[in-house]
């Protein structure tokens, strides 16, 4: 059964959590313990990024649920996507309380040092593969961008899951419980050219078998 409502384009009913709860109940200590620690100094980006990757990991287990797959593991699908986003907390973004050194393009490859150094080096490889549909060496060359010059492309399907979670949301502070809608995904990828969206149609027809 797809995890797409028919009569809504691609949604789905995301799991239920209790928000009287502390978030250690709702989620993986570690995770979130993780995140407090490397957001000390940026106390609302920290709730920012908590809550938009709250949502992007319950749009992940709801899609993992209904494939399903024996390979997925998911208590690692639902801690990657906890800290996909954490590598945010180095980079300058003023308007979500961040003030650090660092370009937002950089928050991948950033999150993937943060979570090799904290020893969890498969979810490092979420934090650096989720940029858009991923980001190949040629965009990186052609778009001059400020990386490593290596192909950041999601992989396992517990990357690619994440990733095309993570589109339905943004971390703009009053809309980060409001899911985007397909077209919303297809305008934006199209101005990064028509094989990002063809990228993007095929996690569509990949996740809502």
């Amino acid at each position: 059964m797809s995890v797409f409502a028919s009569n809504a384009g691609l949604t789905h009913k995301l799991p239920q959590y209790n928000n009287n709860c502390p978030l250690e109940a709702r989620y993986h200590l570690n995770a979130v313990l993780i995140l407090k620690k490397h957001f000390a100094a940026s106390p609302e980006a920290f709730h920012i990024v908590l809550e938009h990757s709250r949502m992007v990991a319950a749009k992940a287990l709801a899609i993992a649920s209904a494939i399903p797959d024996p390979s997925l593991d998911l208590r690692l699908l639902e801690e990657a996507a906890l800290l996909h986003d954490i590598g945010v907390s180095r980079i300058h973004a003023p308007r979500i309380g961040c003030h650090g050194d660092h370009p937002y393009i950089c928050h991948g490859v950033l999150g993937r040092e943060i979570l090799e150094t904290e020893g969890l080096p498969v979810h490092a490889m979420v934090c650096e593969r989720h940029i858009g549909v991923g980001l190949g060496v040629k965009d990186i060359v052609q778009q001059r961008l400020p990386l490593p010059k290596r192909d950041m492309v999601p992989v396992t399907l517990a990357e690619r899951i994440i990733c095309f979670a993570d589109l339905f949301y943004s971390k703009r502070p009053g809309s980060l419980d409001r899911e985007k809608s397909p077209d919303d995904i297809r305008t934006a990828m199209l101005r990064h050219g028509s094989h990002k969206v063809a990228i993007f149609e095929r996690w569509v027809q990949e996740f809502s078998r």
